[in-house]
């Protein structure tokens, strides 16, 4: 079996600041550590189900060189970089089983969250998708979706499980700290939390190998919801030049109400997902 892991970090236990997930800040290199922990437990619950299993993190955060390729736990492979065309889900295809969430975090626009944000803050203040409330875990399923593969585990904050939720109901969940503010959290001592990742892991891939009914890749079927297709991100933006700017992409419209929203509407999932990829680098420069 073949696991794709997607790794942030602001989802781990115990970070509450900007500054903790930050390289060059004094308390990064402590954080990244318990990060490295959080991942390497989701592929060791996953590898007690039973294997032999592949896995490859592909490193999600900031500049996306935050693990130690050699700490990583069943030889994973380790995708890093910081450009990367399908950014957050980069390396993913249809060879894959299962998609791992680890250390997310919730989104702009939903219930109070720590460290809040949906991939920009300085530009992007709202996204939903198919009329729902969507985070970055809802924004990257449909890469998901395009190649056919289940979003079956997700760690981080009570906030992220339940958006996760929304769009696939039968995914696992990790809650290591529950959002207090979007600066404050109640976080599960590290081992604790650790225990809780591996154990998810491990039931979401049990779960994913009991399943009978199978499709024609040998995958259980697909269960979401609330990810039909054509599907439609509408995005609402910090001011109006962000949205005008966004405007110039194919397949982009503004609102006719609210100068400050797009929607992005496409059958094909991945080219969806490709787009608003672009929206966020278009944005990036004027935005900072």
């Amino acid at each position: 079996m073949k696991i794709y892991i997607s790794s942030d970090m602001e989802g781990t236990a115990g970070v509450v600041d900007w500054d903790q997930c930050r390289p060059g800040q004094q308390d990064y290199e402590y954080y990244r550590d318990l990060l490295q922990a959080e991942v390497n437990a989701a592929i060791e619950g996953a590898q007690e189900s039973g294997g032999p299993h592949q896995f490859l993190v592909n490193d999600s955060h900031g500049r996306m060189a935050n693990l130690r390729p050699a700490g990583l736990a069943g030889n994973s492979s380790y995708l890093s970089g910081r450009h990367k065309p399908m950014y957050m889900m980069q390396g993913l295809d249809e060879s894959f089983d299962a998609v791992f969430f680890v250390s997310y975090h919730g989104s702009m626009g939903g219930s109070p969250a720590t460290l809040s944000h949906t991939y920009n803050p300085l530009a992007i203040a709202e996204v939903r998708l198919n009329g729902r409330v969507a985070g970055e875990s809802g924004i990257n399923s449909l890469a998901a979706l395009g190649y056919g593969v289940p979003v079956v585990l997700v760690t981080g904050d009570d906030t992220t499980a339940a958006e996760l939720k929304t769009f696939w109901p039968e995914s696992g969940s990790a809650v290591v700290k529950h959002s207090v503010s979007r600066f404050a959290a109640e976080s599960l001592h590290p081992m604790r939390a650790c225990e809780l990742i591996r154990a998810a892991a491990r039931a979401a891939i049990e779960d994913l190998q009991s399943k009978g009914d199978r499709d024609r890749q040998g995958r259980p079927p697909l269960k979401h919801r609330n990810l039909g297709l054509p599907a439609t991100l509408t995005v609402r933006l910090r001011n109006p030049d962000l949205a005008e700017m966004a405007t110039w992409l194919e397949r982009v419209e503004p609102d006719k109400q609210d100068p400050t929203v797009v929607h992005l509407t496409d059958a094909d999932p991945i080219r969806l997902y490709r787009t608003f990829i672009t929206l966020v680098m278009l944005t990036r420069g004027i935005a900072e």
